[in-house]
């Protein structure tokens, strides 16, 4: 016992000692930045809060952000410092600086108290959040008026201020570096940083010192690396990231930590190289909640109860996997809290080769299954620990600044040959905040270090329609890494102007310890844009683009450019590569490309599908390739989408290809507005990826957008498993009725068993009868989403269009001009009035804090659901022969109005009807059947007078687009392919369709026929 005691405390001994080293021990010369005084050691009861808060706020003043550097020294935080977007608070010295929150400090004491909140651009007086200039009081700001409260202000603020809003998806570049926190004793509320930022956000090479405090970081996003978390009742306590994309954590340590080191749920928690130690629960998700959860090289050490704690294990969208975990002293490896089933090794030390656990889709499948699997093997003795994911940048002794090299970065001056010529001569170069302006190729060496330390405020930029990069020929790089090297290039922002169609932003052949890190590949040049305008879509070549033999290391790059082929290309290399948090977005045809490439990993990658400039986009393409592992990927469409893509990853002639941890989906928003009032809203859209992936070579869809393990070609060895077996399928006739359409919803079906149905992009409504089959019985630029019809045979309408939407009605034998809107008013009485309800339902707190602050218990999805449909609504649209009624529901404006490219108005209203698939009508006394959406579950429950339900039940652990009940009491959900279910809610089979079944609808002139919507084509289902 003596022996384990002075080990844990040599352990954390040098843990601690490790922690303290300054990562930039020079004062770094940028005339751009803002810089603070050192604190004086004698004036120990100082103040410092202030003094922080001035310098974030001058540095916030430029649009692109700036940076603040902090030299060492002890810095008494007494009240939240708030961080505006883009802004990098960086520490320097021997020793790192110390935010230092004073024992007892009032605030701090209860509920939940923020030494430092990362949140959005500042904002001017008048608007939400205005005249808020942070903690140290009011800031300046153009416009006039008291400041504003935003509508879901997060907690934590000290003092409180319902002026300052929350970090958001667009909260980007923000980050804090070589910053040590402390939380002095006292202080049970206390938390170092609130940090729920997007791209380019990152917390580095930091030390919490949280002692008795709550926990060192709350709410994550993007990146943190080298992070050291000492004591607290947690280490990170975290919920999805703003944009719901994967936080990665690199390189990091937790110790002591006296209930979990990560406390989380829907985190998209991707883990690498990082340590547990002496504490009770590595990981733990929160009851009722679930997450995608991939480590990849990882140390337990002395773990009491669990190394992982999970919750809704027989649900899609908790998936778990593990590679190369060491463990020691670790009794239980995982533990599933509902049902009490463990991973357990017995052996004082054990490796856990692989552990998964989720849906599987196996064999020919396009659907899948929950399944676990567990691989591993005792040690004689641990293993040393591995070396850091990341490489090292040089000593800052070694950096040499450019500007003393005659490189100007004035944004004007041609730098090229002066740029050129300090590569050739320094193996280091630090570059100041500026813009770099070059004409050619800057062509980098074997050893060539390049460091800027801010992507949006440090950048090179090629001149436009630059002779050398035009006409025809092949790719001309604006960064040239040679091959074989160990380049370096980290903090660069690289843009290749707008008219350029040779130009690809880096050209990289290096080595596999080469690293390309926190770039960021801009699409436009500072200021509006020029004579060239914002340039043609897809008109250059790739943006990144690794081939020859490269490789190497990828961590936090950002590549957004539409005017580039494609985000992220690899070929022609089977040099090992690593990529980690890569964010590919808004390319024309395609996000990420791999071509004749071997062993590669990318860990945490994410790609987003705008409507104005990638809704043909391919997001994952792989050809004639082996070796490649995707791990905790999330693909987007955007919710404002106006038609879906058939696959988000396409493979070509490739091996062993291990995509774990895939979620496939188009719950990505934009800011949402009610009243003026905006926050941030993340929710399902209709036109997600039809498929996850299609395996083109041997003609394989797979429909699950949700999935843990899926392996195409033959897989490796060490991680087969046999086949499991496959859902029966339900005898029947399905027939194509129509097609062309390009994106259908809202299917209806009137008494006679007539259809119903919108095609929103093209605006009509289409009906379709066994003996007129398909008509046009409206063609109206009205916006239509979803459908209705009442006892009389009047069709209701449920618009975009209007600030909160509108609903009308018409008679589909009336004139084509001839409807009747239809205004919000009181629910009539009376049981024999039908209710709508949409057929998914939307709930995942993202508008609001849902954590208890006094006992700091989050208040499940379940729950949130539950609230949504069992609040009755105070007004409703009634039909014209009073019928059926539509409650009228909160209408969310998704950004300003018609500021988007590409995008007006009536692309940006969300409500729970707005964005189901279809409408559900029910009366009261009956049951129903709805899909929790955040969920992935679908629930029954009975219809109340007032239009809610009771008596809920969660009925099947899988979500879907639309759900149905037939005569015969069975439960149709289509999800990919329609899965049919007894009343009971055992599975009884599946039925399979050509297309993915996104609406479901019993009609025809007995009630018999299932109608099935896909997004192009109405199908008709005839059940044995």
């Amino acid at each position: 016992m003596l022996t384990r005691l002075f080990a844990c405390l040599l352990l954390s001994l040098t843990a601690q000692s490790a922690a303290a080293d300054s990562v930039f021990t020079v004062r770094p010369d940028d005339p751009a930045a803002v810089y603070v005084d050192a604190p004086d050691p004698q004036a120990s009861s100082a103040d410092h809060s202030a003094l922080l808060q001035a310098a974030v706020d001058r540095a916030a003043a430029s649009p692109a952000g700036g940076i603040v550097f902090v030299p060492s020294g002890r810095y008494r935080v007494t009240r939240t410092v708030i961080v505006w977007r883009a802004v990098r608070v960086i520490g320097y010295g021997a020793t790192r600086p110390v935010f230092v929150l004073p024992e007892r400090t009032p605030g701090f004491q209860t509920g939940l108290g923020v030494m430092v909140h990362f949140t959005n651009a500042r904002p001017s007086r008048g608007g939400p959040g205005a005249g808020a200039g942070g903690a140290a009081g009011p800031g300046p700001g153009p416009g006039s008026g008291s400041p504003a409260r935003v509508p879901f202000p997060p907690p934590g603020l000290v003092p409180a201020n319902d002026a300052i809003p929350d970090a958001n998806q667009t909260t980007f570049y923000s980050s804090m570096l070589n910053v040590d926190i402390e939380i002095g004793d006292g202080n049970p509320a206390a938390v170092g940083v609130r940090f729920h930022v997007a791209q380019h956000g990152i917390l580095g090479h930091m030390e919490f010192r949280i002692g008795s405090g709550l926990a060192g970081i709350f709410e994550v996003g993007n990146v943190g690396q080298d992070l050291r978390f000492i004591g607290g009742r947690y280490g990170i306590m975290a919920t999805s990231t703003s944009p719901f994309w994967p936080y990665t954590l690199i390189d990091s340590v937790f110790e002591g930590q006296r209930e979990a080191a990560i406390r989380e749920h829907q985190t998209g928690l991707t883990v690498v190289r990082t340590t547990f130690r002496n504490v009770p629960v590595g990981i733990s998700i929160d009851p009722g909640y679930s997450d995608h959860v991939w480590l990849k090289d990882t140390r337990f050490e002395h773990v009491a109860t669990a190394a992982i704690v999970y919750d809704r294990a027989t649900n899609a969208l908790m998936q778990l996997g593990v590679e190369d975990a060491i463990c020691v002293d670790t009794p239980v490896f995982a533990r599933d809290r509902e049902s009490g089933r463990t991973a357990v090794t017995p052996s004082p030390a054990y490796r856990v080769r692989s552990f998964t656990h989720g849906l599987f889709v196996r064999g020919t499948q396009s659907t899948g299954r929950i399944e676990r699997q567990y691989l591993d093997e005792p040690l004689a003795a641990a293993p040393a620990p591995l070396p850091a994911a990341l490489p090292k940048l040089p000593p800052m002794e070694q950096w040499v600044n450019v500007r003393t090299l005659g490189v100007t970065g004035d944004g004007k001056t041609d730098d090229t040959k002066a740029l050129q010529a300090a590569v050739d001569g320094t193996r280091a170069l630090y570059f100041p905040s500026g813009t770099y302006v070059v004409r050619d190729t800057i062509a980098l060496k074997a050893d060539t270090v390049l460091i800027a330390l801010h992507p949006a405020t440090t950048r090179i930029d090629l001149a436009d329609r630059v002779d050398a990069f035009a006409g025809v020929g092949e790719p001309k790089a604006l960064l040239q890494a040679p091959q074989g090297g160990r380049t370096i290039v980290s903090g660069l922002g690289l843009f290749t102007g707008a008219t350029n169609p040779r130009a690809t932003n880096v050209l990289w052949m290096a080595g596999r310890e080469s690293l390309l890190a926190d770039v960021m590949i801009h699409w436009f040049a500072p200021g509006p844009p020029g004579p060239g305008g914002r340039g043609r879509s897809g008109g250059q070549y790739p943006s990144v683009w690794v081939t020859k033999g490269g490789g190497g290391v990828f961590h936090g790059i950002w590549t957004a450019n539409p005017n580039a082929q494609s985000g992220f290309y690899v070929s022609d290399t089977t040099t090992p590569g690593v990529v980690y948090e890569l964010s590919a977005e808004h390319h024309l045809y395609g996000e990420i490309k791999l071509d004749r490439v071997e062993n590669w990993e990318f860990h945490g990658p994410q790609t987003e599908e705008e409507v104005s400039s990638s809704a043909e986009s391919l997001a994952v393409e792989i050809s004639d390739s082996k070796h490649i592992t995707f791990a905790n990927y999330r693909g987007y469409r955007v919710a404002r989408s106006y038609a879906p893509f058939p696959a988000a990853i396409r493979v070509y002639g490739s091996s062993d290809i291990r995509l774990r941890n895939v979620s496939i989906n188009a719950e990505h928003g934009y800011a949402a507005c009610d009243d003026g009032d905006c926050g941030t809203k993340l929710r399902a859209g209709k036109f997600a990826f039809d498929n996850a992936v299609e395996d083109v070579t041997n003609g394989r869809e797979v429909r699950e957008r949700l999935f843990a393990r899926l392996d195409l070609g033959p897989a490796r060895p060490d991680v087969a498993a046999p086949p499991s077996a496959s859902t029966v399928r339900v005898r029947a006739e399905v027939e194509k009725l129509a097609g062309g359409f390009h994106s259908i919803a809202g299917p209806a079906v009137d008494a006679k068993g007539t259809l119903y149905f919108v095609d929103r992009h093209q605006q009509r409504i289409f009906s379709w009868s066994a003996s007129t089959r398909l008509k046009v019985v409206r063609d109206a630029p009205l916006d239509a989403v979803n459908l209705a019809v009442d006892r009389s045979g009047n069709v209701l309408v449920l618009s975009m269009a209007g600030r909160a939407g509108t609903v009308y009605a018409f008679r589909p034998d009336d004139p084509r001009d001839a409807l009747t809107v239809l205004q919000p008013r009181a629910r009539p009485p009376g049981r024999d009035v039908g209710v709508l309800l949409p057929s998914t339902v939307w709930a995942d707190g993202q508008f609001r804090n849902h954590l208890d602050l006094a006992t700091y218990q989050a208040e499940t999805l379940a729950q949130m659901f539950t609230n949504a449909v069992t609040t009755p609504a105070l007004r409703a649209y009634v039909s014209p022969d009073g019928s059926l009624v539509l409650p009228a529901g909160r209408v969310f404006t998704q950004g300003p109005d018609g500021s988007y490219p590409g995008m007006d108005e009536t692309g940006w209203r969300w409500s729970h009807a707005l964005d189901a698939f279809s409408l559900i009508a029910a009366r009261p006394g009956e049951r129903v059947y709805l899909t929790s959406g955040a969920e992935n579950r679908t629930y029954r429950g009975l219809v109340r007078d007032d239009g809610t339900l009771a008596d809920l039940q969660p009925f099947a652990e899988r979500g879907g687009e639309s759900v149905v009940t037939g005569r015969n009491g069975n439960v149709y959900l289509a999800n990919g392919q329609i899965f049919v279910y007894r009343p009971s809610g055992e599975l009884l089979g599946r039925i399979d369709v050509p297309e993915r079944p996104t609406g479901l609808r019993f009609g025809g002139p007995d009630g018999r026929t299932l109608f099935v919507l896909t997004h192009h084509s109405l199908y008709g289902v005839t059940l044995r």
